[in-house]
């Protein structure tokens, strides 16, 4: 990872020490915010026919105490859009999602969309590491959603996470690795750190010092919507 990346881990490491009584990303005991329902952002200039996205992952993706327009999801889409990719993003981002909450639900979001996703980009595993849930089951977990994808015959884009150096040298060496061995099992795009070069800014961060605001979601978005973009196995 950059070296400004691991500044980025540090600081974030301080952030999660203040605040990890929380327990997760958009927990229960963060500033209350409903979770989001799966949702898509279709807008008409779309085709009704346009190659399907889905974004699965926790409040990172769902938009966590940000506006109808300022969430990964439809800032991503509207990236996508002006470099001229015509993808319809759904939202399937749900607040305080483990990889375990995750797990359960995956089937039934691939069940019921209309047409098989033409990526899906997954993101979870930061709430695990807030409550301190052993990276033998955040594995298991993330190994198992991406075993069903691969057996769905759906090209994958990993978003990962590193541990805040809080929670000590044998946590990280357990759970670091996790993103980009999966990724390379699985033949899996991955953008490493999700939120590299935002943590470490807090003209970026919300007062949490855990999720984005609108700012750092859009950087966020520079670096991640030419990977969405190559990660597309026909790109329009």
């Amino acid at each position: 990872m950059k070296t400004a990346g691991w500044r980025s881990v540090s600081i974030y490491g301080c952030a999660i020490a203040l605040c990890q009584p929380l327990a997760a990303c958009g927990g229960a005991a963060a500033p209350a915010a409903p979770k989001e329902e799966v949702r898509a952002v279709a807008p008409a200039a779309l085709p009704a026919d346009a190659p399907l996205v889905i974004a699965f992952g926790d409040s990172l993706y769902a938009g966590y105490r940000l506006g109808p327009k300022e969430g990964l999801v439809p800032q991503l889409q509207a990236q996508l859009l002006a470099d001229g990719i015509r993808v319809r993003i759904q939202n399937a981002g749900v607040s305080g999602d483990t990889t375990a909450a995750g797990r359960q639900r995956l089937s039934f979001v691939l069940d019921n969309v209309k047409t098989k996703p033409a990526l899906v980009v997954l993101g979870l595993g930061g709430n695990d590491m807030l409550r301190g849930i052993g990276p033998d089951q955040t594995r298991a977990n993330l190994d198992a959603m991406l075993a069903e994808l691969n057996r769905r015959g759906i090209p994958v884009l990993l978003t990962g996470m590193v541990a805040a150096p809080n929670l000590g040298a044998d946590y990280a060496k357990a759970f670091n690795p996790i993103f980009p061995e999966l990724a390379t099992k699985y033949g899996a795009s991955l953008y490493p750190f999700i939120l590299d070069n935002v943590v470490s800014d807090p003209a970026l961060m919300l007062d949490d010092h855990i999720h984005p605001n609108a700012k750092g979601v859009k950087t966020i978005v520079q670096s991640l919507a030419p990977l969405v973009e190559a990660a597309l196995p026909d790109s329009e």
